[in-house]
């Protein structure tokens, strides 16, 4: 066995050094190689990885090959990538179906099925003090990023992006917000995937059923942990498909976009990727020092949802996994089904990061000067408005749209950014997810509740693809 892996380790660095080898040639112009041979040494690396992803047999592995040779199969047949996007959505119309009874589910289950309802209300408060001192210190991060970097100067506009037409989306006041929350049909609130009011009906739902009597709430109690259990069993099954999916996602991307958008646009991205990783390891990481939370555990536990979030740019797609792996890491079921799902719209490290990154943008690109103090007046706005939104249809992009109309901003700058947001938004979006999985950490530390929760039922293939 030993021998196998050294022969494919030996194969695999061949093949990487030739491939660089190639390439370096061609940059120089020492060699003329035909495009076709550079492709071919580049399908030659992932096919080392395949075999190496076949021994490892884990799903996180197989999501990064599927990155890797999606954006590959993107670069080199954009015609038929670009027609691929209905694998991708495929999965996330699979992966919707199972968050309402899942949420549900589990929400019933650990209000009910403990009858603590003083409990709820306490990791209520403590779950939105901990969502706003992460978030507002992701929206200063962005700030401080964007002014030290200055991105939007000196930036040349594309002719094709400077013109268009940005997707229409509803203005909200802040009575229509608020209203957002609490669902008027459960089974349109289902429909229209609004997570936020699928969770205010299972909360009261579950408060109601802990309030009966033993005789009727014990069957409720127990048809709503078989449901879990087996939407637990249907994730698993959903996931043998993730990696086709994220094959999809990445060979639509790039095959629509291209890999040349980076060149003009490199500066914003970097400014975007580099303050996300110091937001994780300047913010994220000495939480877990201080609560002495186990950070190989944690990454290992996070790194399939958070993959899975950044190849298919969807935190939907990444709950139900989410949810798992943090149960299995020792959180209880209901403190990791309160809340993950409320901090889907309270708790966006990257989108409120990337918020304040996209607004500043906005201005220098313009040409305007924004004051310090204009600029904290900004930050003071976004950190309310990014609060009641997020569950609404293309939020981000509501509230970007709001923040240049309040500030005298133009808009068409955010056609820039629109440009280039698939390949933002993956970057926020698995911030976002390892974000929520820490809060549900936390707050188990902070209940005294951390490594007491119960093992799901099941293997899945949250560890290892069998």
């Amino acid at each position: 066995m030993k021998d196998h892996s050294r022969l494919l380790l030996f194969v695999f660095l061949i093949t990487v050094t030739l491939s660089a080898l190639l390439h370096v040639l061609v940059n120089f112009g020492i060699s003329a190689l035909p495009v076709y041979v550079l492709a071919i040494s580049r399908w030659l690396i992932i096919g080392s990885f395949f075999w190496y992803a076949l021994r490892k047999r884990s799903l996180t592995t197989w999501i990064m090959l599927s990155m890797l040779a999606g954006a590959e199969f993107g670069e080199d047949f954009y015609s038929t990538a670009i027609h691929l996007n209905i694998i991708s959505k495929i999965f996330l119309n699979l992966i919707k179906t199972i968050i309402a009874p899942l949420l549900f589910g589990t929400l019933v289950v650990g209000i009910a099925g403990h009858s603590n309802l003083k409990q709820v209300g306490r990791m209520g408060w403590k779950s939105i003090l901990y969502f706003e001192i992460v978030s507002t210190i992701a929206l200063f991060i962005g700030l401080l990023a964007i002014n030290l970097t200055q991105a939007g100067l000196g930036v040349t506009v594309p002719s094709a992006m400077g013109h268009g037409t940005i997707p229409e989306v509803p203005r909200q006041t802040w009575d229509q917000i608020i209203l957002h929350v609490f669902p008027e049909n459960i089974a349109k609130s289902i429909a229209e995937g609004q997570v936020l009011q699928i969770v205010v009906f299972s909360i009261l739902f579950g408060i109601a059923v802990a309030l009966v009597k033993d005789k009727y709430r014990n069957p409720i109690v127990r048809f709503s942990e078989s449901l879990s259990e087996v939407m637990f069993k249907f994730t698993n099954m959903i996931m043998y498909f993730a990696p086709f999916a994220v094959f999809a996602a990445l060979a639509y991307s790039v095959g629509h976009m291209g890999i040349g958008i980076l060149v003009n646009l490199g500066q914003l991205l970097a400014t975007l990727y580099l303050s996300l990783i110091f937001f994780l390891l300047i913010v994220l990481f000495p939480i877990m020092l201080f609560l002495k939370i186990p950070i190989r555990r944690f990454i290992r536990a996070v790194s399939e949802p958070a993959t899975l979030a950044f190849a298919t740019t969807s935190s939907e797609a990444a709950l139900p996994i989410a949810m798992e792996n943090m149960e299995r890491f020792g959180v209880p079921r209901k403190i990791v089904a309160f809340v993950i799902p409320t901090g889907y719209s309270f708790n966006l490290d990257g989108t409120t990061l990337y918020l304040a990154l996209a607004s500043i943008f906005v201005a220098q690109i313009s040409g305007i000067h924004l004051t310090f103090e204009t600029q904290l007046v900004m930050m003071v706005t976004l950190m309310l408005t990014s609060k009641g939104v997020a569950g609404v249809p293309r939020a981000s992009l509501v509230i970007l749209l709001g923040t240049a109309t309040n500030f005298g901003l133009p808009v068409w700058p955010i056609f820039i950014i629109l440009g280039i947001d698939e390949l933002m938004d993956m970057a926020r979006t698995a911030v976002n997810v390892i974000g929520n999985c820490l809060a549900t950490v936390v707050i188990a530390k902070w209940e005294g509740e951390f490594g007491k929760g119960d093992e799901p039922s099941g293997q899945g293939i949250v560890n290892e693809i069998q």
